[in-house]
């Protein structure tokens, strides 16, 4: 009993989510919901993957390529925001995971309206995905 309690700490204390937990309680968006809304201007949305999966899939059209390994991801999200870490930023990645993770870390940091695109650029449980859907995207 010890060992399993200890294991759920563990894995809480380490970012690893349990089937079917989120981590981030904010507000969500579809694919075509971010795109309208990028396209409109009345938010943002960051592109958080590794370069070599923007090179294998595309950017999302009106998305910032920002990778979330980056040691500065936080001061360039906030130059792309222009310092207002109150605007709308919506977050998407592959499958919907470190956009939910980091969404949270973001949330934690002191931006105030961050959402998820939790399906994705190749779909999840939350959707088909931005590729599936024939959404546009740009090379880098």
């Amino acid at each position: 009993m010890i060992l399993a309690g200890g294991a759920l700490a563990l894995a809480g204390a380490t970012g690893f989510l349990l089937p079917g937990r989120r981590s981030f309680a904010g507000p969500t968006l579809t694919a075509p919901q971010a795109l309208a809304q990028a396209t409109a201007g009345t938010l943002t949305l960051i592109d958080i993957r590794r370069p070599d999966e923007w090179a294998d899939t595309g950017i999302p059209a009106p998305a910032h390529p920002v990778d979330m390994r980056a040691p500065d991801f936080e001061a360039a999200l906030t130059r792309i925001m222009m310092g207002n870490r109150d605007a709308p930023v919506a977050l998407i990645c592959a499958r919907g995971v470190r956009s939910m993770r980091m969404a949270a870390r973001l949330q934690a940091a002191g931006f105030t309206n961050v959402i998820d695109v939790p399906e994705g650029m190749l779909g999840s449980s939350a959707g088909p995905g931005w590729r599936a859907r024939g959404l546009p995207v740009v090379r880098p």
